[in-house]
């Protein structure tokens, strides 16, 4: 039967009121047993569904368990973005677990890509419809992440972004923006002939691949000399920051600026400390915990880039369940936090 089938047709394709109708589709008597019949046959024959029903049938799709997903890179990442990105992940299945979302961990141990893929199909596995991802950025795991597209299993990336995943959004800084923003700090601290050695931790995640590409921007458009320019990768290892700093400060007496593209800032810091640098040598980092704080406040580092972990790992989950939930509140373009700058005077 074409056109929406209501009270009102049922009532005249009955030939009764429409009193008559809701009596019988709400079950209450004073019907004769003929007349109830007959408006129940054309109520199965018309295929009506009643208001009450498409509001039940709507809350019980909305109150169905939902699982998610989270991937974490392994520690090699840093201890003070686990910790904080954990913190906001508790807080985010906290508040979901009474609608009905439940939500699964998984930590890389290695950064090798086949066990990310691995841990993505264990998510799958114990029946997750959605992932939030922090991995690193590698063409087999974004051709999984589509796979798992395809399969109706949509995808947030944070704090490292996966272009090509088909993620619905980013959560994280524009990574790309604050490297250019230490690159113009930098600048202001450094004269015509000195040198820079920026520093990341491992160029296989995008984040630090876009911190580095995005310094490098912006000291070519300042005419900056890229052969002043020192690179190093120390995989966020104080240790192996402590040794290649020193090295560094010593093999390049015009070295008078780092870029501390990672986590391990206090190996940096010792180096120059030890080598009799502090005050020489200007160093602009990212992030804050109590360790860069001091360090800010020695004069040590002069400038630091943060970032909300917690956030990151907390606002992926609440825009997944609001997504496959089909709520509006789901935000469907990249999420770009706002850029902050510390030094002494403000941290």
């Amino acid at each position: 039967m074409g056109g929406k089938v209501t009270i009102k047709k049922i009532a005249e394709l009955a030939g009764v009121s429409r009193g008559t109708v809701d009596r019988v589709l709400n079950n209450r008597s004073y019907v004769k047993e003929d007349v109830r019949e007959r408006i129940l046959a054309i109520v199965q024959e018309t295929g009506y569904v009643s208001q009450r029903e498409v509001h039940l049938r709507e809350q019980a799709e909305h109150e169905k368990e939902l699982r998610i997903g989270v991937l974490l890179p392994n520690r090699d990442f840093g201890s003070q973005f686990l910790s904080e990105v954990k913190q906001g992940i508790a807080r985010a299945a906290g508040e979901l677990e009474e609608s009905g979302v439940r939500v699964y961990v998984k930590q890389c141990e290695t950064d090798l890509p086949g066990e990310a893929i691995s841990l993505l199909d264990e998510l799958k596995g114990m029946g997750a419809q959605a992932f939030s991802v922090c991995a690193l950025n590698d063409a087999s795991v974004s051709e999984h992440l589509l796979k798992l597209k395809g399969e109706g299993l949509p995808c947030v990336t944070f704090n490292s972004d996966l272009p090509g995943s088909g993620r619905i959004l980013f959560v994280g800084q524009d990574i790309r923006k604050t490297g250019r923003l230490a690159a113009e700090l930098m600048s202001k601290c450094i004269r015509p002939g000195e040198q820079i050695l920026a520093t990341v931790g491992n160029l296989k995640f995008d984040g630090h691949q876009q911190r580095l590409a995005g310094f490098r921007e912006k000291l070519g458009e300042l005419e900056f000399p890229e052969e002043n320019l020192l690179l190093a990768e120390t995989f966020n290892d104080y240790t192996e920051t402590l040794s290649l700093v020193t090295d560094r400060i010593r093999q390049y007496p015009k070295l008078k600026g780092i870029y501390m593209a990672n986590l391990s800032v206090a190996g940096c810091a010792e180096a120059i400390r030890r080598e009799g640098k502090q005050g020489e040598i200007h160093v602009v980092c990212h992030d804050i915990n109590p360790s860069i704080a001091r360090l800010l406040a020695e004069g040590l580092v002069d400038f630091t880039i943060p970032q909300d972990f917690a956030y990151q790992g907390y606002e992926p989950l609440k825009c997944l369940a609001a997504y496959l939930r089909g709520s509006a509140v789901w935000r469907p373009e990249p999420q770009e936090l706002m850029v902050q700058l510390l030094c002494r005077e403000n941290v």
